[in-house]
């Protein structure tokens, strides 16, 4: 089932058929980040925690969407966004909540309004299933997503702090 995004977009519900794309879709979006690093090992995070339990969305030009068979082999039209999201819980008061995996929206398709639909979409979803907050991880360096979540009213809850070891310290 498809319904319209925005205006010449329709959004539509993917399925666990849809692995390898998604794979293809997350690899990308590292890649758009960090273009010289090999991203082979995020087949594993999408066998791990893709499901039915996950949900994933597609967005197609209007018109231009095929058949999910046709996604999963070499489309004409393969989609130009995907959001995908999984279950978290609050570390404060125990409640389940969505979280973003992956929002992402093929290069020149953006700056169009569509990450921005996605993220109204998948709030309204969230408040229809009984969840109070949605939660994502975001990098630094990705001033643009930055921009978007800040202007939607996301805040920063936590930092995620990491230090790399070596073997000789």
């Amino acid at each position: 089932m498809s319904e319209q995004l925005l205006p010449g977009y329709i959004i539509r519900r993917g399925s666990v058929l849809d692995r390898s794309l998604l794979l293809k879709f997350m690899q990308r979006t590292y890649q758009d980040l960090f273009p010289n690093e090999d991203f082979s090992h995020l087949e594993q995070t999408v066998k791990q925690y893709f499901s039915s339990d996950t949900p994933l969305w597609w967005v197609d030009e209007e018109g231009k969407q095929g058949s999910n068979k046709g996604f999963l082999s070499s489309a004409s039209h393969p989609p130009i966004a995907c959001l995908w999201v999984g279950n978290a819980i609050d570390q404060i008061q125990g409640n389940r909540h969505a979280h973003i995996f992956i929002l992402y929206v093929v290069p020149e398709y953006r700056r169009r309004g569509i990450g921005r639909a996605l993220m109204r979409y998948v709030e309204n979803w969230a408040i229809q299933r009984g969840d109070r907050q949605i939660g994502l991880q975001v990098f630094q360096s990705n001033k643009p997503a930055l921009n978007l979540y800040n202007q939607l009213g996301y805040q920063t809850q936590s930092l995620w702090m990491v230090k790399f070891l070596s073997a000789e310290q």
